[in-house]
Parts: C-alpha cells; sequence; structure tokens
C-alpha cells in the first residue's frame, strides 16, 4: 500500500464528541500527571471525593492523580466518575 502512495491503515475509527470524552478520560487518567479536573462536569467532580476517599486518587492541585491501588482499579474509577 505504502508503495502505491496509499495510506497503510486498513481502516479508521471516528469517535463521537461523548466518545473521544471518555477515551481521554481514559487516557489522561493513567498518566502520571493525573486528569485535570477542568475535563470533568461538575456532577462528575462531586464523585472524585468518594474516589479519594477509597484510596484511589488524591488530587494534586487541578488534577486527579491515580495512587498504584488507583491504578489497578482504572476502568471502574471511570465508570463510577463520568455520567
Amino acid at each position: 500500500r505504502l508503495m502505491a502512495g496509499e495510506s497503510p491503515a486498513q481502516g479508521r475509527e471516528v469517535l463521537a464528541d461523548d466518545d473521544r470524552r471518555v477515551e481521554r478520560v481514559l487516557l489522561e487518567l493513567r498518566l502520571a500527571a493525573g486528569l485535570p479536573l477542568a475535563v470533568l462536569t461538575e456532577s462528575e467532580r462531586e464523585r472524585v471525593g468518594g474516589v479519594v476517599a477509597k484510596g484511589w486518587a488524591h488530587v494534586d492541585g487541578d488534577r486527579l492523580v491515580l495512587t498504584r491501588a488507583g491504578r489497578l482499579m482504572a476502568d471502574g474509577i471511570v465508570v463510577d466518575l463520568l455520567d
């Protein structure tokens, strides 16, 4: 394909805005720097305290950062946080 000047990609997926937001939360929450709280809606930010209380994360300035235990629970944390 490349030799013919074509893209090597077999296909692609175009995500809706909501799906892109979920993907962003899933990915950025796993980063060492954590997820900017501003990415979350007001109701989602209200749930952050529960995640912190369980010892799965802490708030560092304006970011939610997973603890070691939280990294093991990351998918479930995202489900709990998002509307």
